[in-house]
C-alpha cells in the first residue's frame, strides 16, 4: 500500500512559525537578516512573514505593520549594541587603551560600539536618522532610550551640569552618527572596474567646477575607521574639558 503524501508546509495563520513558536525578538531578528540581504526596499510583513513561514497577519501581535517593523530595526540595532556593551570592556580606540578619566574611556567604547553595529548592518543604518526624524522620543524603543539614558548618566557622573551635559551628548551623538553616515556613503560607481577614476565614476564630474573633489575622491573612498572616530570624539571632549 503506497504510503500517503504529506502536504508541503505552508503559511500558518497563527504565531506557531516554520521553526517554532514567534515571539518579538524572532520577528525582528528575522526582518533584519531579510534587510541585511535584500535592503529595506525589501521589507514587508508578508516577506517577513514568509521567511518566517507564517501569514502576514501573525505579525501584528509583535509589530504594527510596516512602521513598526522599522522602529523595531531601530531597537535591534540599539539591543545589539548593548549586547555588545554587557560583553566586555574591551579597549575603546581602534584596540589601544586610552589614558583618561574612566567615564571618558567609555564613551569612546559606547562610539566605537555603535560604529562596529552599523558596520554589521549597512542596509539598516538609515533608519537610525529617518525614524528619529519620524518618531517622538517617548515613543522611541526601548533600548534606544537606554542608551540616551546611559550616556547622559556617564556625563552626570563626571560632574557635568544639566546644561552642559546635554550638549555634550548632543554634539557626541551628531559626531557618533555623523561619522557612521560618511562611513557608509554610497561612493563605487562601476564595482567591476579596476581603475581607480572609472570606478569612482570621476569622469561624470565636471573637471572645471569640481577639482577638489575630483582630486579628493578616492581619499574620501577609504573609510577612516575606529581611530578617526576616537580622534573627533576627543576632539569634541577637549572643547568641553578644557579649563
Amino acid at each position: 500500500m503506497a504510503k500517503e503524501k504529506k502536504p508541503a508546509p505552508g503559511r500558518r495563520a497563527g504565531d506557531q512559525g516554520r521553526y517554532g513558536r514567534l515571539s518579538r525578538e524572532r520577528v525582528l531578528a528575522t526582518a533584519l537578516e531579510l534587510v541585511d540581504r535584500e535592503g529595506l526596499s525589501a521589507l514587508s510583513m508578508r516577506k517577513v512573514g514568509a521567511e518566517l513561514g507564517v501569514e502576514a497577519m501573525a505579525l501584528y501581535r509583535y509589530a504594527d505593520g510596516k512602521d513598526g517593523l522599522l522602529d523595531g530595526l531601530v531597537e535591534a540595532l540599539y539591543t545589539e549594541l548593548e549586547e555588545r556593551l554587557a560583553a566586555g570592556p574591551g579597549d575603546a580606540g581602534s584596540g589601544r587603551r586610552r589614558r583618561g578619566p574612566a567615564w571618558r574611556a567609555e564613551l569612546h567604547r559606547i562610539a566605537e560600539a555603535t560604529y562596529q553595529v552599523a558596520l554589521a548592518h549597512p542596509q539598516a543604518v538609515p533608519l537610525l536618522a529617518t525614524r528619529m526624524l519620524a518618531v517622538p522620543m517617548a515613543r522611541r524603543p526601548l533600548a534606544v532610550l537606554r542608551d540616551h539614558e546611559r550616556i547622559l548618566g556617564l556625563l552626570e557622573a563626571a560632574g557635568f551640569e544639566e546644561e552642559q551635559a546635554v550638549a555634550v551628548f548632543r554634539a557626541c551623538t551628531s559626531w557618533v552618527l555623523g561619522y557612521v553616515f560618511v562611513e557608509l556613503r554610497a561612493m563605487v560607481d562601476n564595482p567591476e572596474e579596476t581603475d581607480p577614476a572609472f570606478r569612482l565614476g570621476l569622469h561624470r564630474m565636471p573637471v572645471q567646477e569640481l577639482p577638489r573633489l575630483r582630486e579628493a575622491a578616492p581619499a574620501l573612498a577609504e573609510h577612516g575607521g575606529p581611530a578617526e572616530l576616537a580622534a573627533g570624539l576627543d576632539a569634541l571632549l577637549e572643547r568641553f574639558t578644557a579649563r
